[in-house]
């Protein structure tokens, strides 16, 4: 029985046309990384953001940009994150509001998990209407843990809190690094889903339990 579904957020249950990759290579070009955005979203897609800008930098340039550089770079992303979050339109995929009210009916513990940082991620779930405690559960965001995805350390701080076993939830995401993060934490099912990162080529290459096109397909695994 399924008692747990995790959610990511940005294009999975957040409609915002990668916003966050785009201003990932912005910041990059900023600093003289030339990128282009498919890179950007095969290296980035569902990491913790400094993590991100690091292994995207790596890629491109050979080598790991050293702790100043990289302090500039996240911290030019996140002044740059901040002020295209206000400026620009960000809503839920239409399906979702049913999804939720569905899971709740259920009695589904409804999770999101990022790897944004929790004011981040909150700012975010106020703009488009989220209220943790209303419309899920709980927030849980890659600073509240010692690792970030693809380690099971968000799912299995969701787990605890919520009292589930990992045969008990399904994960779903629209990155391989979400999949990879279901499957450490040895959940019932690892979703892929193709609103959002990377396509289902790509989602595929992670092995996943299935990969949808509309996160109202999860519900055949609850």
């Amino acid at each position: 029985m399924i008692k747990m579904v995790v959610f990511d957020m940005a294009g999975t249950t957040i409609n915002e046309d990668n916003l966050v990759y785009k201003t990932v290579q912005k910041a990059l070009q900023a600093y003289g990384c030339e990128v282009d955005l498919p890179t950007v979203l095969s290296i980035a897609a569902g990491k913790e953001k400094r993590d991100a800008i690091r292994d995207v930098y790596r890629q491109v340039k050979g080598h790991a940009p050293d702790t100043k550089l990289l302090d500039n770079i996240h911290q030019y992303f996140k002044a740059h994150l901040n002020r295209a979050y206000e400026e620009e339109t960000l809503k839920v995929f239409d399906d979702l509001p049913d999804v939720l009210s569905t899971l709740k009916a259920k009695g589904v513990v409804r999770i999101f998990n990022t790897g944004y940082t929790e004011d981040v991620a909150q700012k975010i779930l106020d703009k488009v209407g989220i209220t943790v405690g209303q419309d899920i559960e709980d927030l849980i965001t890659a600073d509240m843990v010692a690792n970030s995805r693809p380690a099971p350390d968000m799912i299995q701080l969701a787990m605890d809190k919520w009292n589930c076993s990992a045969l008990e939830v399904v994960k779903v995401g629209d990155s391989k690094i979400d999949i990879e993060e279901g499957q450490n934490a040895g959940v019932r099912y690892s979703l892929g889903i193709t609103t959002g990162a990377q396509s289902r080529e790509e989602l595929l290459t992670a092995a996943p339990d299935a990969v949808i096109d509309r996160i109202t397909e999860l519900l055949d695994y609850v």
